[in-house]
């Protein structure tokens, strides 16, 4: 265990930022790498003993050898997506003769993910992926690799959003709502940015925005809203994932608005459930298997092959309008 700060765990970005050297440095110093300076050494080992920094026997093999394990850091992992996400991870890295270790953090406070990703430096990890980042989730400033799962510009995420919002184009949709997830997720910003590109694209009119926090339930909470759109003349819904999906046709339903015939809904994901919902939901499918073999390719620093693109799975949720 490394000392401890107030509460917080000192961590080797705390010894770096005492003695004044990079990551790497205090790293090299506590590996006993040759060629580093007298001066330079005395000021991280002086760090080191007054912030009382322990390294253990894993922490001290980053840089002289590889311990063969990912880490993962993942929130909200009772969620279809973050799930399967690192069920992904676990099979990439098995792939590459790696095991995963994972460490859990429910909320967006970068100082709560620093403490994760510490966590995890300490075992050794060769590099870290990032499950269901938030934005405020830092990537740099540590001594391995860090990246989010679906990458840092989510970009096939964007991709996918656009599907969703084509395929109701082509059926003759021109007034559409979208039902966001959290806007302080770095996906749910590439899924709006996705539907935002295809409805200027196309020449579309978004309606209205509302947001949810993935969950089934916040889809049922906006259903009076996105109702009173569908009563004024919106006749097509891009919802940011499946589960709320879900709750928004359940919400639309119980206020006498039946989907398809009175608007078509879209989700994201296509979780298992999908194609069982009522009406089976129209949704696009991310190659999640492959995001995970990119993700764990890259914080091993091996060329990663992209993953397949996105694919538009239609079934009855959406029709023409009426």
């Amino acid at each position: 265990m490394s000392g401890d700060n107030g509460g917080r765990r000192i961590g080797v970005r705390d010894v770096a930022a005492a003695a004044g050297v990079s990551t790497q440095t205090v790293s090299r110093v506590l590996n006993d790498y040759p060629g580093i300076r007298d001066a330079t050494r005395e000021r991280v080992l002086d760090a080191v003993a007054a912030l009382d920094y322990r390294v253990n026997n894993a922490a001290r093999a980053l840089g002289t050898s590889l311990t063969r394990t990912v880490g993962v850091v993942a929130s909200d992992a009772v969620l279809h997506g973050p799930a399967a996400g690192i069920a992904a991870l676990e099979r990439a890295a098995r792939a590459r003769g790696r095991w995963i270790s994972t460490a859990y953090t429910d909320s967006d406070d970068p100082a709560d993910i620093d403490a994760a990703v510490q966590h995890l430096l300490d075992q050794g990890v060769d590099g870290i992926v990032l499950v269901a980042a938030h934005g405020a989730t830092p990537l740099e400033g540590y001594e391995v690799p860090i990246v989010p799962l679906y990458g840092e510009s989510g970009t096939r995420q964007r991709e996918a959003a656009a599907l969703a919002v084509d395929h109701l184009a082509d059926l003759g949709h021109r007034r559409i709502v979208e039902l966001a997830g959290p806007a302080d997720w770095r996906e749910a910003l590439a899924r709006t940015a996705g539907v935002a590109d295809a409805i200027d694209r196309r020449g579309l009119t978004r309606e209205g925005r509302v947001e949810g926090d993935w969950s089934a339930g916040s889809g049922a909470a906006v259903a009076d809203t996105v109702a009173a759109h569908v009563r004024a003349g919106t006749t097509a819904v891009a919802v940011a994932n499946d589960q709320m999906a879900l709750g928004l046709m359940a919400g639309l339903a119980a206020r006498g608005l039946a989907v398809p015939a009175d608007v078509s809904v879209a989700g994201f994901d296509d979780n298992p459930d999908a194609a069982y919902y009522a009406p089976a939901l129209t949704t696009v499918r991310l190659d999640v298997e492959g995001e995970a073999a990119e993700a764990v390719a890259r914080v091993l620093g091996d060329e990663p092959t992209a993953p397949a693109p996105p694919v538009l799975v239609p079934r009855a949720s959406t029709a023409t309008p009426r």
